[in-house]
């Protein structure tokens, strides 16, 4: 077994070893929940792209947090340029809309207490949340959200983006809340976007390089009656009432959206 870089160091202190790293644009419904949960961190890093609501009060009223300003060019630049500041052994790396539970808090205390040298990153699984309830299941994919800083980097991944380590994974238990109280206007008007990224990666990637998921995807006109399928029963969404009901029409939207997109982009119009 590998020789543990945190021998003997109690829980609670080992989250001394933590800096929490936020990325932030407009997050005024959402910011305060996600620093509630980061009460233990003795810095938080924000990385803000130049919001404009209330953001950025709410941030300054918190202590430990610093505020770093850089205009946004893509979600993996900016978490790329705030890991580059870190100072701590380990860097949890949240979107604004993240929240951080006790029990999330206690198994990162006793990983971070116990992690092997050669353990350069850690999955989490997530919880999607609804008007601030826990659906039973969600379509979220667990990802890596806590890093050694030069233990990888980000890439973009369509919209998205994803840490790819240079040495061992390990997988917590606990999930990270989404939980994202922005109005539906607001994400509406971020899907256009979002999905002109995803047609892109999904028109231009070989499919033998793309995962199960994607390769459904671009299977475009099952893919957003499988979305609907998925979310209501195989994850049980129907026992979540409206709740539910939303979130499945919300993903089976976006995936109809992507459908026409690709489309379009395979009669070259």
């Amino acid at each position: 077994m590998a020789e543990s870089t945190s021998m003997n160091v109690p829980p609670w202190d080992a989250l001394k070893q933590v800096t929490p790293l936020v990325i932030t644009y407009n997050e005024e419904p959402n910011i305060g929940r996600s620093l509630e949960g980061l009460s233990w961190a003795e810095r938080i890093l924000v990385i803000d792209s130049g919001s404009t609501d209330r953001t950025l009060e709410l941030l300054a009223a918190v202590p430990q947090v610093e505020v770093v300003h850089r205009p946004f060019d893509s979600f993996a630049a900016q978490c790329n340029f705030g890991i580059s500041l870190i100072r701590t052994p380990w860097c949890l790396s949240l979107d604004a809309d993240h929240r951080i539970t006790p029990a999330f808090q206690a198994e990162l205390a006793q990983l971070i207490a116990t992690a092997p040298a050669d353990l350069a990153a850690v999955v989490t699984p997530f919880r999607y949340l609804v008007a601030g309830k826990p659906l039973r299941g969600t379509l979220l994919p667990p990802r890596i959200n806590l890093m050694r800083p030069g233990g990888g980097h980000y890439e973009n991944d369509g919209h998205s983006h994803q840490f790819v380590p240079s040495g061992r994974t390990a997988t917590m238990r606990e999930p990270v809340l989404h939980d994202d109280r922005k109005p539906l206007s607001r994400w509406l008007a971020s899907q256009q976007r979002y999905l002109q990224q995803e047609t892109q990666k999904l028109y231009n990637t070989p499919r033998q390089q793309l995962g199960l998921n994607d390769a459904l995807r671009r299977t475009h006109v099952i893919a957003p009656f499988a979305v609907l399928a998925l979310c209501l029963i195989w994850h049980r969404g129907l026992l979540d009432g409206w709740r539910g009901w939303f979130y499945a029409f919300q993903r089976m939207y976006v995936e109809t959206l992507l459908s026409l997109m690709l489309w379009e982009a395979r009669r070259g119009t």
